[in-house]
């Protein structure tokens, strides 16, 4: 069996690290923020390239607080992509907000900036580029746009751990951004996780009030607010991992540089490409096949493990259909939900499995 992720091979090899964490949460017993998150926030802030990250309890949450903090309330509008996971527009709606969908480039499966401005009204107050699996949205021409428009960039960079546009880390370019750290992400939690990064003084105490019930001070609760905050042991667990995600991050690049390499040319299937602007970090490893499900059907019984993101764009999805929108709307977002196959992709994984990957998908192609 060659797994689509394997949380145990990492986890094996920082064992001794990850225990001598836990226990000393537990000698402390600061199991709801406490030292080891507030170490790990000033970690991963400075890894970000900003100012401030201040940790919640998961992705969503960071979303929900960045939205909160950056103003936006009932009645307003804010842009995002058609393809994301569902969350990025859950937290849309957490605020009483609009969605308004864009379709996504082909080639880069992110936002289409050209297809931004047109949609802009007076209800418009914010852009959520989703930086998708791993690699930055064209930040430039979105920065703009909201610069000359006054809207608010909300980063969604929960795939995006590392990744770069133009040598700035993804989550430090726009107004606020929000991280996952669920357990199979780049920088996976032992549980549920997320951060809120901003350069802004003013965003970052408002989240730090948001997650934590409002309060100023103990006992003095100045907004209507929310119980977000991490828990002691995940800001332990992600500490230590934050020793690792750069060689970590690396072990992505390279076995995507291997898959390309056996892959490129073979007829019937699109790589995924990194951009000149990117260091893509490859949460995930996506091509795109047009007997999607049955492919995968063949490597599944070849003992190799995939999976689809996301096999519904959000236009389509049940929940949200009083967004109005029906098939056709947004074309390249509905072709890569119908053709995306993810293989297996973590650093861990050696060239040897790589291989087998190629050999079976071939096979898979061709039966």
């Amino acid at each position: 069996m060659i797994p689509f992720v394997d949380l145990k091979a990492q986890y094996r090899s920082i064992k001794d690290e990850i225990n001598v964490a836990l226990d000393e949460v537990l000698e402390n017993t600061s199991f709801v923020l406490g030292p080891a998150v507030a170490r790990f926030e000033e970690k991963f802030a400075a890894y970000a390239g900003a100012k401030h990250a201040i940790a919640v309890n998961s992705g969503t949450s960071a979303l929900h607080l960045a939205l909160l903090a950056a103003g936006i309330k009932p009645g307003d509008e804010v842009i995002a992509p058609a393809m994301t996971f569902v969350a990025t527009v859950a937290a849309i709606n957490y605020v009483g907000a609009k969605p308004v969908l864009v379709d996504i480039d082909p080639v880069t499966y992110n936002i289409a900036p050209f297809k931004i401005e047109e949609l802009i009204t007076k209800n418009t107050r914010a852009i959520m580029p989703v930086h998708l699996y791993g690699q930055s949205a064209d930040m430039d021409p979105i920065l703009d746009i909201a610069r000359r428009r006054n809207l608010v960039v909300i980063e969604d960079a929960a795939q995006a751990h590392g990744a770069e546009y133009k040598g700035r880390r993804c989550g430090s370019m726009g107004d606020i951004s929000g991280f996952s750290f669920y357990p199979g992400k780049n920088l996976g939690a032992y549980g549920e996780g997320g951060a809120v990064v901003t350069n802004r003084d003013d965003l970052a105490k408002t989240v730090r009030m948001l997650r934590d019930w409002g309060q100023e001070k103990k006992g003095v609760h100045v907004l209507k607010a929310f119980n977000y905050r991490m828990e002691g042991f995940q800001g332990a667990v992600l500490g230590v991992k934050m020793n690792h995600i750069e060689a970590w991050t690396e072990g992505r690049r390279r076995a995507a540089a291997t898959y390309n390499r056996l892959l490129r040319g073979v007829p019937g299937i699109a790589l995924p490409a990194e951009m000149p602007y990117a260091r893509h970090v490859y949460h995930v490893y996506g091509i795109l096949v047009k007997n999607r499900d049955a492919v995968a059907h063949e490597l599944q019984d070849a003992g190799i493990g995939t999976n689809v993101h996301y096999p519904n764009p959000i236009h389509l999805q049940p929940c949200l259909s009083e967004l109005g929108h029906k098939r056709g709307d947004f074309p390249n977002a509905e072709r890569l939900a119908d053709e995306e196959l993810s293989l297996p992709m973590y650093p861990e994984l050696t060239d040897e499995q790589i291989t087998q990957v190629a050999a079976a998908l071939g096979a898979a192609l061709n039966a």
